[in-house]
């Protein structure tokens, strides 16, 4: 989520040795390196406060990794090129692709209203799931209330609450219940709003459709066919699985100290299908590269994916693109959760791709990423 709250959960809102200013934060970064990517990354992690930073980069058989700062602040280790970490919104693309999948194989249409799927569910002042199609939902044009910006909500899963309510459990269908207490942004088709909500009633629909939870459906399409071996989806369970860094947040920190808080643990079900996914640079990169080469998508689905026409050029169906300065034309998407931001882009047909993260909720900086994305797909000068 970008900004403040989008920030808090599921980015998403498309463009898009120091003392940090945190209490007590004190990261010992190494000497900055000359090359552009390496120092792309150093300012990234200034710029958004994080101990620490890394991207990784690959166009063809060449790769590389740049980090700065540390994993974690008690032994000051950096961030390793196969470490875990909560990759937020980007399970959104994973999502979309399943989706599309199934259109393809006839399994659904994109013009399927929501009642068809999930009958009695999408009810309420402003709502009816006969009048939302699967399109909209995927394009963020269904008009539907994020849930993440419910106030209670809210405050428990990533604000002052976090603390007391760290690991609730909470179900797809109490999000959206949470979502439908407030009133649509706009009647179906009529505008442009990303909210998280959206995904996670594609879950629920991919769930129905396939008979597995949605998650199971992601892996044996997905993550088992690319050997996606540090991406999972951990459901309800607290833990990272290793090797993992820690993450940190200052949303989270009581009494708004400024702090730093470790939020490495933490029940991801109020992410869901919408941003639960665990993952590495490395398999981001490997699935992004897949799919914008093809490997996972038909032609036709695959130019859907890209397809901005009823965003006006904001939002495709799971991408969205970004224009750099040098002219170039980025596809990808960004993602936060507590403790962790993190985005994967691509130029067009993935011949290279640039994956980056920090482990604190968000960037806070745009021009920061900006240079970034210019260090890894623009030319130098």
């Amino acid at each position: 989520m970008a900004g403040a709250l989008c920030a808090a959960l599921v980015t998403g809102c498309a463009v898009p040795a120091a003392d940090h200013g945190r209490a007590g934060a004190v990261v010992k970064r190494p000497p900055a390196r000359t090359d552009r990517l390496a120092a792309a990354v150093e300012r990234l992690a200034d710029a958004a406060d994080a101990p620490g930073a890394a991207a990784y980069t690959r166009e063809g058989g060449r790769a590389r990794f740049a980090t700065a700062g540390v994993a974690d602040r008690r032994s000051e280790r950096r961030i390793g090129r196969a470490d875990r970490f909560r990759a937020g919104s980007v399970t959104k693309v994973f999502v979309a692709t399943v989706v599309l999948q199934l259109r393809a194989e006839g399994a659904l249409r994109l013009s399927d209203p929501v009642e068809r799927h999930l009958p009695g569910l999408v009810r309420g002042p402003g709502y009816d799931g006969a009048r939302i199609t699967l399109r909209q939902l995927l394009t963020h044009t269904s008009g539907v209330f994020d849930y993440v910006r419910d106030p209670r909500l809210a405050e428990e899963s990533f604000g002052r609450g976090f603390r007391s309510h760290r690991y609730d459990t909470r179900s797809p269908r109490e999000l959206v219940r949470a979502a439908l207490r407030h009133r649509p942004y706009f009647a179906p088709g009529t505008g442009y709003r990303y909210s998280n909500t959206d995904y996670i009633l594609l879950g629920l629909v991919v769930e129905r459709v396939t008979g597995r939870p949605y998650a199971r459906a992601v892996e044996e399409r997905i993550v088992r066919p690319l050997e996606l071996g540090g991406t999972s989806f951990p459901g309800t369970r607290h833990g990272l699985p290793r090797p993992h860094g820690r993450a940190y947040s200052a949303a989270a920190a009581p009494g708004g100290s400024g702090a730093l808080m470790d939020v490495t643990e933490l029940n991801p079900s109020t992410a869901g299908a919408a941003g639960e996914m665990v993952s590495t640079l490395g398999d981001l990169e490997r699935f992004l590269r897949a799919l914008l080469g093809g490997e996972l998508l038909p032609g036709p689905e695959l130019r859907r994916m890209t397809d901005t026409s009823v965003t006006r050029g904001r939002y495709g169906y799971g991408l969205f693109p970004e224009r750099l300065p040098c002219g170039v034309t980025v596809w990808g998407h960004n993602g936060s959760i507590s403790g962790s931001y993190v985005r994967i882009t691509a130029t067009a047909g993935g011949r290279r791709v640039l994956g980056y993260r920090v482990n604190t909720d968000e960037v806070g900086d745009a021009e920061a990423e900006r240079r970034l994305l210019s260090a890894a797909f623009c030319p130098r000068g």
